[in-house]
């Protein structure tokens, strides 16, 4: 495998969720600012000639894999 097969990690996949008293998933308003600063990076890089579906297609795969880390955070907590 080279350095260009290496899978992208998402990047919500660093983001913290803390599981709540009522045992809701939620992440501090701190990491919400930095998830956007960073998509908002993405698109400063887009050029013209991207296709708008693919920064959509980025977007819904970041919300993806947050709200399945959500999930799994809850999950996990009520299995404890």
């Amino acid at each position: 495998m080279t350095e260009d097969d290496t899978p992208v990690q998402p990047a919500s996949t660093g983001i913290p969720i803390v599981t709540s008293t009522d045992g809701q998933p939620f992440i501090g308003c701190d990491a919400v600012v930095a998830f956007l600063r960073s998509i908002a990076e993405v698109v400063d890089r887009l050029d013209d000639q991207d296709d708008p579906r693919d920064l959509a297609a980025a977007i819904h795969i970041e919300a993806d894999n947050l709200e399945c880390r959500a999930i799994a955070h809850t999950t996990h907590q009520e299995t404890r």
